[in-house]
């Protein structure tokens, strides 16, 4: 959905008992929310959102990144419209569908983080891609490091100094090697 008529449509044939599949660029489930009733002027806002708290299902949000060793794997974000989610989006609280999401596990739904985290343990993607498609990388590396585990990324770069000083290359910042 790229523009106010489509969606606009979407919603309603959402409501005149329809089953609609669409996709949507957006970041989570909390941005495709509020992508959808962003796109919409401000006076038909809270009318949109009592809409779509009436007649959205479900969202799943997903983000594909390379497989190790081969291949593509998609990480993904899965929301249930519950009651009490279906309440944040009429009252224009989506900032917490996240916690919504954390609470409504034993629905099937699951953030884009913890997805993420399952597949590096895994070992299906590595630390780097982790880190770049995780929406709290700050939180994902504060797990990395409580786990024990060092940033992959980091390791190839401190490998790489520690080789370009053995064989007798600048160090990063200027100034010789130093001898032993």
């Amino acid at each position: 959905m790229r523009d106010l008529e489509t969606i606009s449509n979407a919603i309603l044939a959402a409501e005149t008992g329809h089953l609609v599949f669409s996709t949507l660029h957006t970041t989570g489930c909390q941005g495709t929310v509020n992508r959808i009733i962003d796109a919409f002027p401000h006076e038909q806002q809270d009318q949109i959102r009592v809409q779509l708290s009436t007649s959205l299902i479900a969202i799943l949000s997903q983000a594909l990144m390379p497989r190790k060793p081969t291949g593509m794997v998609a990480a993904y974000e899965f929301l249930v419209v519950t009651p009490a989610i279906a309440n944040l989006i009429r009252e224009n609280k989506t900032f917490r569908i996240d916690s919504a999401i954390q609470t409504g596990k034993k629905y099937g739904m699951q953030l884009l983080d913890d997805h993420l985290w399952s597949l590096y343990e895994r070992d299906q993607i590595d630390a780097a891609e982790m880190l770049d498609k995780a929406r709290q990388p700050g939180e994902i590396q504060e797990k990395l490091e409580k786990a024990g585990k060092l940033h992959e990324a980091g390791d190839a770069l401190i490998e790489g100094l520690a080789s370009s000083l053995e064989e007798g290359e600048e160090k990063p910042g200027g100034g010789p090697p130093k001898k032993e």
